[in-house]
């Protein structure tokens, strides 16, 4: 075998061995990679949940059309009077057009009512005045006359 000068120098540094192979120590680099993606965005955050709006959305005096909301509720705070639907999900609603007239009177629970007796069980020999709402029709105008 015919050894060059480089290869002659190489072989007296120790870099190369006997066989002419180049035996190279490298410098290992530890690098350390991404555990997790890149944060991309996300809809279902905690704590970012929509409002309700619960609460009192017709005061009184206001003037409403029928199947109008006047109080969205999860809990039986307010009662429907006269003229006035409850929901199935405690809300209370117009059934005819006309203004909103809302009262604090004395309660006679109707216990075989879930939402009633779910709320007031117990309650059966106590005065308990809670918050009505009622809807009073406006006077309809007479300017007609009846022709025959």
């Amino acid at each position: 075998m015919i050894l060059s000068p480089l290869t002659k120098s190489l072989t007296s540094n120790g870099i190369l061995n006997g066989s002419g192979f180049l035996s190279v120590v490298s410098n290992v680099m530890n690098v350390r990679f991404a555990s997790k993606k890149a944060g991309g965005s996300t809809k279902n955050r905690k704590g970012n949940a929509r409002p309700k709006h619960r609460g009192i959305h017709f005061q009184d005096g206001s003037i409403v059309l029928p199947g109008t909301m006047l109080v969205t509720q999860n809990k039986l705070r307010c009662h429907p009077g006269l003229n006035v639907g409850f929901g199935r999900n405690g809300t209370l609603f117009a059934l005819i057009p006309g203004r909103v007239v809302v009262t604090c009177e004395q309660m006679d629970p109707r216990l075989d009512h879930t939402w009633i007796s779910r709320t007031y069980a117990g309650r059966e020999n106590e005065r308990i005045y809670k918050k009505y709402f009622h809807v009073i029709p406006e006077k309809e105008h007479s300017r007609f006359k009846l022709v025959e």
